[in-house]
Order: structure tokens, then C-alpha cells, then sequence
């Protein structure tokens, strides 16, 4: 009874291996998607990472921040350095006014004293003394205008380096930020809030679920029958003899022969060297990365 009991209980494996064993195929692989790790650039304690293991992120959105006060403060010293140069810039029009009074009298001066030498009431001596110190002040404007333009021009620089630094900020402060790069489902979640992060270290890992790849491989004689854009049919067994068919889309061809995986297995056992390929497949949510997957050319 016992030795019956057991017979009875193997039949549906036996049947299953059975039917998977007369299933005809063209290749197998398995399922896989584009799995990205996303770290932070910046280093310090990690403040709130809005991530959970299985859940849908956009594309784009802020999932949590790095602690930025250091870098923040450094900014505000920055900008009041910057707003300091700026109120100490010279107004070079206030600063030669009084120049330019002088310079302006001297002219008439010299015109009174040139219409005088004319008539005779004025020598040639205070014609010359006059002209001279018009030379004079106008040299010494040329001078101030020299010395204020390259105060300015100090300043000028200075205050354009302080930006570029304040820019540098800004860089890291947005690096703080630990933004999602992809819309997709969290395979893997590596950190915690509070933890202290350093610069790559993975958070993260993410993937576009939506749509798995089939790798699987092919012998050369089979790459007459298959092109890119070709629709093929893809099969997936769920055990119990349940068996479901996907619709699939040849998106990439390898150029290069390769040894076959140890764990993949083709139609005639295990061929010396395959082809790879990979087959996009519309995952309706049943289908899991790493799953296997048998693929019938059309």
C-alpha cells in the first residue's frame, strides 16, 4: 500500500516533466531587466530616503536628501563676501569730480590769460605757468581714472571668482539631493535614513519592470530565421502543468559567437558556440526576473 501511495503521488511531477520534456522549442533564457544602482554623490547622514521595496518611482522625483547644513552656511558667507566687494566698488564719477572742477577752472584761466598776453596786459611767463599746471591736474586725473579702473577691476574679479564658488555650492548642494533617474519598480533597497552615506555607495537598486528581456541563445543556423523587430512567441512555465504564451519582440542580436551558459540549455543540449539575443516581452505582472523562458520562432 505504501509503495502504491507513493506512486500515486509522483504521477503529476512525472506527468509535468513529461510534458515540458515533449514541448518543442527553438531556444530557453531567462528573463532579465536594465537594473540600475542608484547612489549619492555626496557624503554625510543620510536625512530621508522615501523608498520601499517594491514600490513605483517616476522618473525625476526627489526620494530623499543627504544633510546639507555645512555646505548651506558655507553659501551664506559666501554671498556675504561677495555683497561686501560689491558696497566697496569705488563710484569712479564721485572720485575725479573734484579733478575735474579744478581742471575746468584752469581751462578758463587760461583762456583769460591768453586773451590778456594778446592785448599785452599778461606775460608769456604766466601764459606758461597756467598751461603747466593744466598739465599737471589733467595728468593727475589720468592717474586717478587708471588707479580707480583697476581697483575695479580687482573687485570685478574677485567678486566673479566668489560666484563661480557659490556656484560650486550650488552643484553640491543639488548633489544632496538624491533624485530617481528612472521610472521603475525598487528591486533592492541598501540604506536607511540617519545612516552616514559616502559618495557611490549604492541606496538603491531599480528596474523598469514593465517590459523584461528575454536572453536567450541561438546556433548559427538558426540566425537565417530571426531578424530584428521579429515578433516571436514566448512561453513560461508556472509549474502544474500551467503553461502561458507572451508576445515578444526581437530587440537586439549579438554579432559575436559565444560559449553557451552552463545554465542555459538548447533545443539539441548544449551547442559549443550560440549567439545571444534578447527578447522584449510586455510583462503582464506574472512574469519575475530571472524566470525562465522558452521562446518558438514564427
Amino acid at each position: 500500500m505504501k509503495k502504491t501511495g507513493f506512486i500515486i503521488l509522483m504521477m503529476p511531477i512525472l506527468l509535468t516533466s513529461c510534458n515540458r520534456n515533449k514541448f518543442q522549442y527553438d531556444a530557453s533564457g531567462t528573463f532579465e531587466a536594465t537594473e540600475i544602482l542608484v547612489s549619492s554623490e555626496a557624503s554625510g547622514r543620510i536625512e530621508t530616503l522615501d523608498v520601499e521595496e517594491g514600490k513605483l518611482l517616476e522618473a525625476g522625483k526627489m526620494v530623499g536628501y543627504i544633510d546639507s547644513t555645512q555646505l548651506y552656511l558655507k553659501k551664506l558667507q559666501l554671498m556675504s563676501s561677495r555683497k561686501a566687494l560689491q558696497v566697496s566698488r569705488p563710484d569712479i564719477n564721485k572720485q575725479i569730480v573734484a579733478t575735474q572742477e579744478e581742471i575746468s577752472q584752469l581751462k578758463i584761466e587760461k583762456i583769460r590769460i591768453e586773451n590778456l598776453l594778446k592785448g599785452d596786459a599778461a606775460t608769456q611767463q604766466q601764459f606758461d605757468n597756467i598751461d603747466a599746471q593744466l598739465k599737471v591736474v589733467e595728468g593727475k586725473l589720468a592717474a586717478q581714472m587708471n588707479s580707480l579702473q583697476s581697483n575695479i577691476g580687482n573687485l570685478n574679479e574677485q567678486s566673479v571668482a566668489i560666484a563661480i564658488q557659490i556656484t560650486q555650492i550650488d552643484n553640491q548642494l543639488a548633489k544632496c539631493q538624491i533624485v530617481n533617474p528612472v521610472t521603475g519598480t525598487v528591486l533592492k533597497k541598501y540604506a536607511e535614513a540617519f545612516e552616514i552615506n559616502s559618495p557611490a555607495r549604492p541606496l538603491y537598486k531599480i528596474a523598469d519592470i514593465g517590459t523584461l528581456y528575454l536572453r536567450a541563445y541561438i546556433r548559427s543556423e538558426q540566425l537565417t530565421q530571426l531578424k530584428l523587430g521579429q515578433m516571436l512567441t514566448v512561453y513560461t512555465d508556472f509549474g502544474a502543468n500551467n503553461r502561458k504564451e507572451y508576445s515578444g519582440k526581437i530587440s537586439w542580436i549579438s554579432d559575436k559567437a559565444e560559449f553557451t551558459p552552463k545554465t542555459i540549455q538548447t533545443k539539441d543540449e548544449r551547442a559549443n558556440l550560440v549567439y545571444a539575443v534578447k527578447i522584449a516581452v510586455k510583462n503582464d505582472g506574472y512574469l519575475k526576473i530571472g524566470m525562465y523562458g522558452d521562446i518558438k520562432f514564427e
